[in-house]
């Protein structure tokens, strides 16, 4: 799951005026919310590709609020919706509401920060958890304004964080207090706490697999994304994305961990390989829980990706000339951020632009090289949107 704010090239106006403000991808990428300067949308990517809702700020949110966020759990009509006092880069006051859109209510206490600002938030059918700056608040999704867990963290202005959705047990991955380190914490009656050294250099982008298992990571200086297992925080496979800096803007886990995709402000999509798997059940073929699935992550043979031709000298610079670069690559301006997901069908990457641009992408999992452009649209000026309804 990956999400974009505003900070580069906005959206074009629409024909209603609009800018957008923030995408996000829900949790298996089937839909993305759209905060606009005027509401919050929901876009469906199933064929064909649609807007499935628009909606105002709920009534109860506060005068002088405009919308920052939106954070889908799933497929379902429940959204975490942030508000910040003036907007974006506003005043620093800043609210949280779990809005039921089935129901047209607040299913939670509306939270109020008022000195901090919220930078993300993250969804799961037990927990909300709000990102601040250096603190991660942990919430029961229907229950009071008092958390259940206040986690510190290094400097977090990008509100890098990652929640799982198993059924068993909630996985929580934040920043740790030190540079280039990932705390995970396992949720539930026992919580359990493990810290992964993830990089020497701050971390700059994080993802995780839905169960829970499988963490992948990406520093400040963008070259290189590492994946590792949550349960004991080994490195399982490290991947170069180049050799020059860059900011990773996004990171993407297929859901069967075949693939791994990174998107960059150098404006190339880059898929790669994955050998790990996790085995989802026991050998009595029951299902596992998510800590027996974190433990039983297998290395495995797939498609190879890219190596050096002189793979030879790796004696000698072993870190740059045994890299594994990218099995296929798209090709995307280089005029604003990008966040990507994999798709349902197999083989297809997802992107969506802070330009309001939306690609779908295949590329052959044999050959790999230059992937193939499938769908593109420009979603918000999509005339075929339905018309807005506020709720109130």
């Amino acid at each position: 799951m990956g999400r974009a704010v505003a900070g580069g090239a906005n959206a074009e106006a629409d024909d209603g005026g609009v800018q957008l403000v923030s995408v996000s991808w829900n949790q298996d990428s089937t839909h993305f919310g759209v905060v606009t300067t005027a509401d919050f949308r929901v876009f469906d990517c199933s064929s064909p590709f649609h807007e499935k809702l628009r909606r105002g700020l709920p009534h109860g949110a506060g005068d002088g609020y405009a919308m920052v966020g939106v954070e889908m759990l799933f497929r379902s009509e429940i959204f975490a919706l942030v508000a910040a006092a003036g907007g974006e880069g506003g005043s620093g006051r800043s609210r949280v509401v779990v809005w039921d859109d089935r129901e047209n209510r607040s299913i939670s206490d509306i939270l109020e920060f008022q000195s901090d600002v919220v930078r993300a938030v993250r969804v799961s059918k037990d927990y909300l958890v709000v990102v601040l700056d250096r603190v991660v608040r942990v919430y029961g999704l229907r229950a009071s304004a008092r958390p259940l867990w206040r986690i510190a963290t290094a400097l977090n202005p990008q509100g890098l964080c990652c929640l799982s959705c198993h059924v068993d047990v909630d996985v929580l991955a934040c920043l740790g207090t030190a540079r280039g380190q990932v705390r995970v914490d396992r949720l539930g009656k026992n919580p359990e706490t493990r810290f992964i050294v993830a990089h020497s250099s701050h971390v700059a982008c994080m993802a995780m697999t839905v169960d829970g298992a499988v963490l992948a990571t990406a520093s400040v200086k963008g070259t290189l994304v590492r994946v590792f297992s949550t349960m004991d925080g080994t490195c399982l496979q490290q991947v170069r994305r180049g050799l020059d800096p860059a900011e990773i803007h996004s990171i993407a886990l297929s859901p069967n961990l075949q693939w791994l995709a990174v998107c960059s402000d150098k404006g190339t999509l880059h898929v790669f390989s994955l050998r790990v798997r996790v085995e989802a059940k026991d050998a009595a073929g029951h299902k596992q829980s998510a800590d027996q699935a974190a433990s039983s992550i297998v290395q495995t043979k797939t498609a190879s990706n890219a190596r050096s031709s002189l793979s030879f000298m790796k004696v000698i610079l072993p870190d740059y000339f045994s890299s594994e670069w990218s099995f296929a690559q798209f090709r995307l301006p280089e005029t604003t951020t990008y966040v990507t997901a994999f798709g349902e069908q197999q083989n297809t990457v997802m992107i969506i632009g802070m330009d309001g641009s939306f690609y779908r992408c295949s590329f052959d999992p044999v050959n790999g090289k230059e992937m193939v452009r499938k769908e593109y649209f420009r979603f918000l000026k999509d005339k075929d949107s339905p018309p807005f309804r506020a709720r109130v």
